[in-house]
């Protein structure tokens, strides 16, 4: 049926009718039938999805940051932890579960929601343009740093509200091509899970509901029957945590606003040049190999887009993440926006783009711009295969260049039984011995987050109650000042100490250092 025709009956017993929008089928050819499982790009999806996670197992089994925050954090299930949503720590635990706390299971988890964020973007894509044009704006995120690299390195709730906002994206393109109220359900769905991955979530809502609705295409989609399920879904999903959160809003914020650098006395020139900077940051590397890869077909004249009212949505919601952002640098004094809180905002530039020319899925130098993007993959692949031997050849110690196994054996072979309670003096020691002694209760006490004397008695407690014994323990160059004055509970000898050499680093670097004390079951405190 042809396009101008569509959505012209009489109403009927459902109520009017409706305008289904619908793509330039000039520009959106038909899938043609594949040779061979690897002609589909989703093939090459997990393939680097795999490839991605033998490798973070291959190169080391100590932790990152992040990581280690997610094996401390998953020992149990909690509506809320500290000054991040639940949703991310709810998944690892779930993982956990399957493979044991491990590096293998900190890999699964991040690299199955970077796969789902590139899977929802190309779905995205899919409702607009042909096969190649949405896998351009699928694989252009690649060309994102914040997810395409740093999410490599180290980074756990980002990688999750992105792959959100991608599904979002999705399901609203999806819906005002034909609503459904299983797609509003499913999109409610979507945008609980984002706010239970990221607060700043909400922006993305706010900025992609305020476009679709000034658009009448998709205001029409989105006030039709079934809408409804959007806003009560999505309710549901967020109340048990909402509860919480209303208990525990300093707890929950208080990090956030710190790393934000609110101030009114600062000059608003900082926080306008940090914000260019993240923009910059986010999407100056895809903007420089497209515009190698296309040159000036980008603005010569050529077909008309891919579908004129989702272009309008595309750009009244960069408009409005552009007026919020800067109303937040020029009102509130915030000069710390960084490049990966503003992925999950920008993360569908490369799908706009693509879908305001959609003439370029057939220009004759799109084989450049894939060649392009399967070469940055494998330099990423091997970046993150190389990293701690470059950072330790540098001389600059990464924390994966540690000695996870090497330690464990170490305090095997001190008396250690590996099931008491450990006690660590900062969260990274806590993770990375979780994933050592998956049967121990882990917990890290520092000033940062509570008293560490109090802290320590209550654990220590609790172990004694359980007829355990337990172990304090400390890493030389990350422990606080005074620690273990504050940890001894009673006077004691010195702790002892290990040393064990670094891996993959340079001769002559100096050896990690560990401090430790370990109270056997009924020992004397």
């Amino acid at each position: 049926m042809d396009c101008a025709l569509r959505g012209r009956g009489a109403p009927g017993a459902h109520g009017p009718h409706r305008v289904e929008p619908c793509m330039n089928t000039a520009t959106a050819p038909a899938t043609p039938p594949l040779r061979s499982p690897i002609d589909h790009p989703l093939f090459w999806l997990l393939a680097m999805t795999l490839a991605h996670v033998a490798v973070r197992v291959a190169v080391s089994p100590a932790l990152k940051w992040d990581e280690a925050e997610q094996m401390l954090w998953s020992q149990q299930l909690a509506l809320g932890y500290g000054a991040q949503p639940p949703l991310y720590t709810w998944l690892q635990w779930g993982v956990n579960a399957l493979v044991g706390p491990s590096v293998l299971a900190l890999a699964l988890l991040k690299q199955a929601l970077l796969a789902l964020a590139y899977v929802f973007m190309y779905l995205a894509g899919r409702e607009l343009l042909g096969p190649r044009g949405a896998f351009w704006a699928s694989a252009s995120m690649l060309l994102l740093p914040p997810l395409g690299w740093y999410s490599i390195r180290d980074q756990t709730h980002t990688v999750l509200v992105t792959a959100m906002a991608c599904a979002a994206w999705w399901l609203l393109l999806r819906i005002v091509r034909r609503p459904r109220a299983a797609d509003f359900a499913w999109l409610g769905l979507v945008c609980g899970c984002g706010l239970l991955a990221k607060y700043s979530f909400a922006l993305v809502m706010a900025a992609l509901l305020a476009a679709a609705l000034s658009v009448p295409e998709s205001r029409r989609a989105l006030l039709s029957r079934g809408g409804w399920w959007a806003p009560l879904v999505c309710l549901l999903v967020v109340l048990p945590h909402a509860w919480w959160l209303l208990g525990h809003v300093h707890e929950a914020t208080g990090e956030t606003v710190g790393k934000l650098q609110i101030s009114a006395e600062r000059a608003p020139v900082q926080g306008v040049a940090r914000l260019i900077e993240g923009v910059a940051g986010t999407l100056a590397l895809w903007a420089a190999v497209a515009l190698w890869a296309f040159r000036s077909a980008w603005w010569r004249g050529g077909a008309a887009p891919a579908a004129p009212w989702a272009q309008r949505v595309f750009e009244r919601y960069l408009a409005g993440v552009a007026l919020a952002l800067t109303g937040m640098v020029l009102v509130a004094g915030v000069s710390g926006l960084k490049g990966r809180w503003l992925l999950p905002l920008l993360c569908m530039v490369p799908l706009a783009a693509f879908a305001a020319r959609p003439a370029l899925q057939q220009h004759p130098r799109g084989r450049r711009y894939t060649a392009a993007i399967a070469a940055v993959a494998v330099v990423i692949l091997i970046a993150a295969g190389i990293r701690p031997w470059f950072s330790g050849l540098r001389g600059e110690v990464d924390e994966l260049n540690h000695p996870a196994t090497e330690l464990a054996l170490a305090l095997r072979a001190a008396g250690y039984d590996g099931v008491s309670p450990i006690i660590a003096a900062d969260h990274m020691m806590a993770g990375l011995l979780r994933t050592r002694f998956p049967q121990a209760a882990v917990d890290a006490c520092t000033s940062e987050e509570e008293d560490v004397r109090a802290c320590v008695k209550a654990d220590v407690a609790r172990a004694q109650a359980a007829g355990r014994g337990w172990l304090l323990i400390s890493r030389a160059d990350r422990v606080e000042p005074g620690w273990w004055d504050k940890a001894a509970l009673a006077p004691a000898d010195p702790p002892q100490t290990l040393t064990l050499p670094l891996h993959m680093v340079r001769e002559g670097t100096a050896p990690a250092q560990y401090h430790y004390r370990w109270h056997a079951a009924g020992a004397p405190s």
